[in-house]
């Protein structure tokens, strides 16, 4: 079994403001983006990681994280055991709590959707 990273929404939104070398991917559905999405998050549906992956991989810098998201964090923590266990990444965070947990903690959303990733 593969120890999953987590990162808080407080940590994301510090490295965020530095400026660090970051892939932020929202895997939830488009439907769901559309009531708001985490400024520079790539839209990355769930069902459609596994086509998309080694073309995101190829792209990653060896310093950048990729931090995944979802509504809660269950479907942002299956993407990141795909990245770890079929490709090998280990630079790559769940978002806490998801994008709720975002909310929760008083940061705020971009209206709109997320740029559509790779």
């Amino acid at each position: 079994m593969f120890n999953i990273k987590q990162i808080d929404s407080h940590t994301l939104d510090q490295w965020q403001a530095e400026k660090r070398r970051l892939r932020l991917i929202d895997v939830r559905s488009h439907d769901e983006m559309e009531h708001g999405v985490i400024t520079g998050a790539q839209a990355l549906p769930l069902h459609i990681l596994p086509l998309k992956a080694e073309e995101i991989v190829r792209q990653l810098d060896p310093e950048e994280s990729v931090v995944f998201y979802c509504r809660s964090g269950a479907r942002s923590a299956q993407a990141c055991m795909y990245m770890t266990s079929q490709l090998g990444i280990r630079n790559v965070y769940n978002l806490e709590q998801g994008i709720m947990g975002w909310v929760a903690a008083g940061k705020g959303l971009f209206a709109g959707e997320a740029i559509l990733a790779a």
